[in-house]
């Protein structure tokens, strides 16, 4: 028999203590992607605002030829 076996088996570890409670994560990661989420949005369709000057500048060019 080895000395191993002999030896009373307590390998209990015990878990570290989470600093916020186990929802909260989920919670705050839903937050973040909600704010990416709006900031994305609030960029929507920044192109046709400013397609006046890339196309006017285009016709200018076209005209003078």
């Amino acid at each position: 028999m080895s000395l191993f076996t002999s030896l009373p088996i307590e390998a209990h570890e015990e878990l570290a203590e989470l600093v916020l409670p186990t929802w909260a994560f989920p919670v705050i990661a839903a937050a973040i992607f909600l704010l990416l989420a709006i900031v994305t949005w609030s960029y929507r369709d920044v192109s046709h605002r400013h397609n006046d000057k890339t196309s006017d500048a285009g016709s200018h060019q076209d005209a003078h030829h």
